[in-house]
């Protein structure tokens, strides 16, 4: 008896979540029909309002942050707030130009006629965001949507509640509710989302996760963007100005305690410079989070204690170089340096996605290119040399989401850069420009007047024609 009555709490409970859902969808739909997205107005209010909302809110969001994942509020601020202001700011100071039609030559045998190309929207986008930048991985792509003229939907992850929850409370204050909808929930939820046919989905997240999003769309012909992640290599040469990169790679890798995709994951590099490159990271590490990081306000935590666990195991004790402290009760886990780390090291097998650097020993540049070549294809790819050829043969050799030379992840900020994977790092784009182009559908279009009207393509075709007709070509 009480087994049939909690199957049947459950089968109502997946009626209501599915309900919700079309109902969401449903509002989207109506409004997009009315053509109430299309007009540039509507876009530039919907990015004022996301900008408002980021300056007025700004504690709430930071406070939320810090509340899922210890985010330090400085680190907040940088990584998520500013960056989606950044980014909603660029969407609506270029708009106008984002937004024009674009014409094409037409040739003799469409003559007199005109071709242009014009951006339309797609209808309504479903945006799935991960936890570890639980607003800037959100309202980065409802940049994007809005900007193309689309309406959305977005899902915020549930491990990220408080996040979700503000989410929840304030995006309706500040947008279009009838355009702009959150629908919070845990995984039923996004399984329930995706049953219904969107317009396009935007999916960050990890691998396993989106291949259920893509069996999912292809069921509608859904168009889809993933933005994955991957084994981010850092490769550093002999030639590098090895404090610098000691700096960098510890910001890189321990921001937000190394949840981050497009971290350095590992380092690569030969071993005279791995015996001088360590002893600097372990500096930097001191540096920037004091003896105790555990008491720095400067640094976060692990999201939840299963990734946590998860985390303790890739920790060698034999090669630990600095760190590897943690308080499980706490989500704590130092910043770690494991070296030398093997090519079959428990931390080389997947995406780290926390705190822990390996370095690994390769003989030099060609060696390091043939370990990441012989991988799946990362997100990003990093390499610190002043060396202009060796950089040079990196860019060309390696092929990854993104590459940076002489820093980590700041090629993220730089507004008219793409960001997005490839390969197993996922693919398309919904960043800037290029972002507004990935959300929208670039209709082609071929106007021509009615006479003349040359009758010498139409059936019989003679032999006579025939010679005009492929001149023409």
């Amino acid at each position: 008896m009480f087994a049939q009555a909690q199957y049947t709490r459950e089968l109502m409970d997946d009626a209501r979540e599915q309900t919700t859902c079309q109902l969401r969808l449903a509002r989207c739909r109506k409004a997009f029909s009315a053509g109430v997205t299309r007009p540039v107005e509507w876009r530039k209010a919907q990015l004022d309002g996301l900008i408002r909302l980021l300056e007025e809110q700004e504690k709430r969001l930071c406070d939320a942050l810090h509340s899922d994942l210890g985010k330090p509020v400085n680190e907040a601020w940088l990584t998520e707030v500013s960056f989606v202001m950044v980014s909603a700011r660029n969407a609506r100071s270029n708009l106008h130009r984002w937004m024009r039609e674009e014409r094409v030559h037409t040739p003799l045998f469409a003559q007199p006629g005109k071709s242009w190309i014009r951006p339309e929207p797609l209808g309504v986008v479903l945006i799935i965001s991960p936890w570890n930048y639980p607003l800037q991985l959100c309202l980065a792509p409802l940049v994007s949507a809005i900007s193309a003229g689309n309406c959305a939907v977005i899902k915020p992850s549930e491990l990220a509640p408080a996040t979700s929850a503000a989410l929840a409370e304030l995006l309706p204050r500040y947008l279009d509710t009838d355009c702009v909808g959150v629908v919070e929930g845990d995984a039923d939820t996004a399984t329930a989302l995706l049953e219904l046919a969107w317009d396009h989905i935007v999916f960050t997240g990890g691998e396993k996760v989106a291949r259920i999003v893509m069996a999912a769309a292809a069921r509608h012909l859904t168009p889809v963007t993933l933005e994955l992640g991957g084994k981010s290599p850092c490769i550093v040469l002999p030639d590098a100005d090895l404090e610098v990169a000691a700096r960098r790679i510890a910001w890189g890798r321990f921001t937000n305690a190394g949840q981050t995709c497009i971290a350095p994951d590992h380092v690569l590099t030969d071993a005279t410079t791995r015996e001088r490159l360590l002893p600097l990271l372990q500096r930097e590490i001191h540096n920037m989070f004091g003896a105790d990081p555990q008491q720095s306000p400067d640094y976060g935590r692990i999201i939840n204690a299963s990734h946590f666990d998860r985390l303790l195991g890739l920790i060698e004790p034999g090669k630990l170089v600095t760190g590897g402290q943690a308080d499980r009760d706490d989500l704590y886990i130092a910043p770690t340096v494991l070296s030398p780390a093997e090519r079959d090291s428990p931390s080389m097998h997947s995406e780290i996605f926390g705190p822990i650097l390996p370095v690994v020993e390769t003989a030099g540049l060609d060696e390091a290119l043939e370990f990441v070549g012989s991988g799946p294809k990362p997100l990003a790819a990093y390499l610190f040399t002043r060396n202009t050829d060796a950089q040079e043969r990196t860019v060309a050799a390696l092929s990854a989401g993104s590459v940076c030379i002489n820093d980590v992840m700041l090629f993220m900020a730089v507004e008219g850069l793409p960001f997005g994977g490839v390969g197993a790092s996922g693919f398309g784009t919904y960043k800037g420009e290029e972002g507004f182009r990935r959300l929208s559908h670039r209709k082609a279009v071929l106007r021509r007047a009615s006479r003349p009207d040359w009758r010498i393509r139409y059936a019989p075709i003679r032999d006579a024609g025939m010679k005009w007709l492929r001149r023409l070509r």
